[in-house]
């Protein structure tokens, strides 16, 4: 007898129903996973678009097209200035033509130490439409360090954006760059000085007319667009190589926000820094959208200028979100139109305090470095998380990520009788490393070759193959989740036992009264590894309570884990991406002689944190003390 038609329908919803059980419970990720995928592939799609025609379609051709399209609508924001796509471009033109009557031309180079201002956009997409590279000078570098970067990207030129303080970090190396032949441009108004030429004057005469292509025509996918220095936390800085191609790809990471053309993106951090200019400013041009531009972060400032610009998505990072945090509150802290946010480095606990204080729906946390070939994208909302590497996204993207057994004392991965890599197991941490090849490439560095190579890894899983080195400490929980522990040479070892300095500072950070922390080990006379302090930055107006921290600590991290020594500073020192800086601090120490903050020492028979007097580091320095 044959089943009704109702019998099947029913049959055929059974089975269905049964079928999206069984994958809930023997792939709990899978929606989630295509989500991604989705995503993923609509970008990867239009990125292989761009780049497999000769010449490839690049970020100045996708800037005229948008020029074409809306001529007329806002591009940049800036304080009270309004400048539209079409001000842009005719400002780009007139520095094009000016340089192009200068004898610049493609392949050359051209060095920037500008703030972020309106003319480092315009100043960017004139030397751009000529093919000329450029080298984004960090504004905080002085001396040795700046005149380093300089050095390594050969430019032929460097550009001095508005700012007393850039003219007078210009003068401290003008004799070598003039004993270079090197032309120095200043911009704004700055006293005549010999062997420094005014350039707005010039800008403002020069020809408005449009640049030909054929200025740019030979400009391949995998040439420099800009050398962007790493941000120099330990050493002088590295020029990454920041390709034509990593520009396109990254045009695409706000797609994963949802990014619309009617989007205005509040950027903050310097635009010499690949999150700013790499993600911010490529992803505005790409979409046809609108960038509200912060001359620098302020927390004071944040929501009043994202209100007044009507600002829809930020880009962050994660330092960033805690200062807004430690603000005031104020009852107008949910009146705003920022529907998602998008950056990398955002604490768990700040995260949960961010969404919840200002209500902001959609966080989309990434991974990735200048330099680096690997990008993940937590699109699922899970705090904590940088993305997933679950089996269907290994298996069909081009970039597999893989976590290394390695060894914390020499930041070697761990090999195993045939001198291979071993990978990690669920929930321990390893160092992340990514496959390099001709779809996800890795250029390294401008200058000394011994850098980039460092940057590689080779016969990791077989004879010949070659990965990139992240330098990171990740781990991935059962559910394919992945999570930055810590920076290699960050995570010390104390008592034999290793210490990850993130997962302290974010227990920590829970203290009452504490704004800022920043975790490092220092050496300790007579004692093998490194034992853990933490400069500490206490709110205004409060006074710590070093027993009900020791409980706290106490509470949440294992004996080796608790910070053996304390420093209650005013500030943090950043970098100028927000983050922290532990060179300074390691080298300092815990010696009262060399440092003026009040310093602590953790008690275990007291239970609490004692001052830390010269003569109790005397008997530290002695091996007298109980560590």
């Amino acid at each position: 007898m044959k089943p009704t038609s109702g019998g099947a329908l029913y049959a055929t919803v059974g089975g269905v129903s049964t079928a999206l059980v069984a994958t809930r419970v023997l792939y709990p990720s899978l929606w989630q996973d295509l989500r991604y995928l989705w995503i993923s592939n609509r970008a990867s799609k239009q990125v292989t678009r761009y780049l497999s025609v000769e010449p490839p379609i690049t970020i100045v051709d996708r800037f005229l097209h948008q020029v074409q399209l809306q001529p007329d609508k806002p591009f940049l924001l800036f304080e009270d200035e309004v400048y539209t796509y079409r001000d842009v471009d005719v400002m780009s033109n007139k520095v094009a033509n000016f340089f192009r009557g200068e004898g610049y031309r493609c392949g050359d180079t051209v060095a920037m130490l500008i703030y972020n201002e309106p003319a480092f956009i315009w100043t960017f997409l004139g030397l751009a439409k000529l093919g000329v590279k450029m080298a984004f000078l960090n504004t905080n570098l002085r001396t040795k360090s700046l005149l380093h970067c300089f050095n390594v990207s050969e430019a032929k030129a460097l550009i001095v954006g508005q700012g007393v303080d850039l003219f007078e970090a210009t003068l401290e190396i003008l004799p070598e760059l003039q004993g270079q032949g090197v032309s120095i441009w200043v911009q704004g108004d700055a006293n005549p000085t010999e062997g420094i030429l005014l350039l707005d004057e010039k800008i403002a005469t020069s020809s408005a007319q449009p640049i030909p292509f054929k200025f740019r025509s030979s400009v391949a996918g995998n040439d420099a667009l800009a050398y962007i220095n790493t941000s120099g936390t330990t050493g002088l800085p590295k020029a990454a190589i920041y390709s034509y191609e990593k520009a396109t790809k990254s045009s695409f990471m706000f797609t994963f926000a949802g990014i619309r053309s009617s989007d205005v993106v509040y950027v903050v951090t310097p635009l010499y820094h690949s999150s700013a200019f790499g993600v911010g400013f490529t992803t505005v041009v790409e979409h046809g959208a609108t960038m509200a531009l912060a001359r620098k972060f302020s927390a004071s400032r944040y929501w009043d200028d994202c209100r007044k610009h009507n600002v829809t998505l930020l880009l962050y990072i994660g330092e960033m979100l805690r200062y807004l945090c430690v603000q005031p509150k104020r009852s107008n802290d949910r009146d705003h139109k920022v529907r998602a946010a998008l950056g990398n480095g955002l604490a768990p606990a700040v995260w949960k305090e961010f969404q919840d204080r200002f209500g902001i729906r959609q966080i989309v946390e990434f991974y990735g470095a200048t330099e680096s070939n690997i990008r993940l994208m937590n699109i699922t909302g899970k705090r904590g998380s940088v993305g997933m590497i679950s089996p269907l996204i290994q298996n069909t993207t081009p970039c597999p990520l893989y976590i290394l057994k390695v060894d914390l004392e020499t930041g070697q991965p761990i090999r195993d009788d045939n001198g291979l890599c071993i990978k990690t197991q669920t929930g321990e941490p390893g160092l992340l490393i990514c496959p390099i090849s001709k779809a996800v490439p890795f250029q390294g560095y401008k200058g000394n070759k011994e850098l980039t190579e460092k940057k590689v890894l080779r016969d990791v899983f077989k004879k010949g193959d070659a990965y990139f080195d992240s330098g990171d400490l990740m781990k991935v929980d059962k559910d394919y989740h992945v999570y930055f522990v810590d920076r290699l040479g960050d995570t010390f070892r104390w008592k034999s036992e290793n210490v990850a300095t993130t997962e302290v500072a974010q227990v920590l950070h829970d203290m009452q009264g504490v704004d800022e922390v920043n975790v490092y080990g220092v050496k300790v006379p007579g004692s093998e590894g490194r034992a853990g302090m933490a400069a500490a930055v206490v709110s205004k107006d409060t006074r710590p309570d070093l027993s009900q921290w020791y409980a706290h600590i106490e509470s949440r991290l294992p004996s080796y884990a608790r910070p053996l020594f304390l420093r209650l500073t005013r500030e943090i020192s950043v970098t100028g991406t927000l983050k922290q800086q532990k060179t300074q601090l390691v080298r300092e120490g815990f010696d009262p002689t060399q440092i003026s903050d009040p310093l602590y020492f953790r008690n275990d028979d007291q239970k609490t944190y004692v001052p830390l007097d010269l003569d109790l580091y005397r008997r530290i320095a002695l091996g007298k003390a109980k560590l």
